[in-house]
């Protein structure tokens, strides 16, 4: 099947009378799969299938831009065989096209800067014979050169219609193996040559053992500002729980402190707060908070990230973990495999990546 319908195409076939095994080496050669697909139409349909809400849409939605008719399950078998190489080949330490150095922003101090970021989002999972199952967590993590805010930093200056620069690596994987995946991907675009490094998360487990262990020049491991404030609201809430507009108010009064004074000051200022008494479940909420904030303090210091030019939200990766994984494998009533969803994952990020990386990827040098 090619973009300009079905080619007849008659090819030699080898059969290996010690192993029983054989194939057609013409189809190697110039990249057919198993479907018997042009490579043209097995990126349209790898794309398709990532990109459209389900595999049925994207059969659809290939057969009305591209004029190619295949059914649900050869658009989720080419999806899912795309993926498989991608995963095969970043597991044998291949990358796709070759090193592009970034030009990496400055920050307030005039220092080159580059981002890591990770988090991880939830994905449903259905048994071998469609019984539920628990589900999984898919790491989504990302090498970025986010634009210099124009507040801060004065030695760079956007260019006309410049984006994010962002790589994404984005899997079912174990949290120790997405570390040498990001770390070629920083070696792809040069990280090395940035003066500074600067790491944001959330508070997940092991999040910050993993930056230390595989990215130790980072200067700091930033906990993202937003996650600490959503759990001073939560507090505030407790507090006026009979009155949105006050627990609003306080939460945004605890906000200024922390981003304006940093962790430590704040930790000291609600230990010293004129707590109401007889609050349902307030001294539990309130000690929960400040083991929380005590366990992070170290990675609360907003007004010197802030001074630097730094930024302190984690807002590209929360982006990334929506456009890379949960539009396409969060729908409703989705659930997924563990392999189906890690194939996914794979085609996503790679086209979600920087344009480069899609286009190498279908070079013929690159495919086994």
């Amino acid at each position: 099947m090619s973009i300009g319908g079905t080619v007849r195409c008659l090819r030699a076939y080898y059969l290996c009378r010690s192993c029983g095994h054989g194939g057609c080496p013409f189809d190697q050669a110039v990249g057919l799969p198993d479907a018997n697909l042009t490579p043209a139409v097995e990126r349209l349909t790898a794309l398709a299938g990532a990109v459209a809400d389900s595999f049925e849409k994207g059969a659809e939605l290939l057969e009305e831009m591209a004029g190619v008719r295949l059914c649900e399950s050869t658009v989720q078998r080419t999806t899912q065989g795309v993926g498989q190489r991608i995963a095969d080949a970043w597991a044998a330490g291949r990358q796709f096209g070759l090193q592009h150095p970034w030009r990496f922003f400055h920050d307030a101090l005039g220092r080159s800067i580059a981002y890591l970021e990770l988090d991880a989002t939830g994905v449903r999972q259905q048994g071998p014979h469609g019984e539920q199952v628990d589900g999984r967590m898919a790491y989504v993590g990302m090498i970025g050169n986010p634009l210099p805010d124009p507040q801060r930093c004065f030695s760079d200056r956007r260019k006309p219609g410049e984006r994010l620069a962002a790589r994404y690596v984005s899997g079912l994987y174990p949290l120790a193996d997405m570390g040498p995946l990001l770390r070629r991907q920083a070696a792809q675009v040069g990280m090395d040559a940035a003066e500074v490094w600067v790491a944001i998360t959330d508070g997940g487990a092991g999040l910050e053992a993993f930056i230390a262990s595989n990215f130790p020049r980072v200067a700091a491991v930033i906990l993202d500002y937003w996650h600490v404030a959503e759990h001073l609201a939560r507090l505030a809430a407790v507090v006026h729980a009979s009155d949105d507009e006050q627990a609003r108010s306080l939460a945004k009064e605890w906000s200024r402190i922390l981003k304006e004074e940093g962790g430590t000051t704040l930790i000291a200022v609600l230990e010293a707060w004129p707590w109401p008494e007889r609050v349902v479940g307030l001294k539990a909420a309130r000690a929960e908070l400040l083991t929380y904030l005590k366990n992070h303090v170290h990675r609360m210091d907003y007004p010197t990230y802030e001074a630097n030019g730094w930024y302190i939200g984690s807002g590209a990766i929360e982006s990334a973990c929506k456009t890379v994984a949960g539009q396409r494998l969060k729908g409703a009533g989705m659930r997924w495999s563990e392999r189906g969803a890690h194939e996914v994952c794979h085609v996503r990020a790679l086209y979600r990546s920087e344009p480069r990386q899609w286009l190498a990827f279908w070079q013929r040098d690159i495919r086994p």
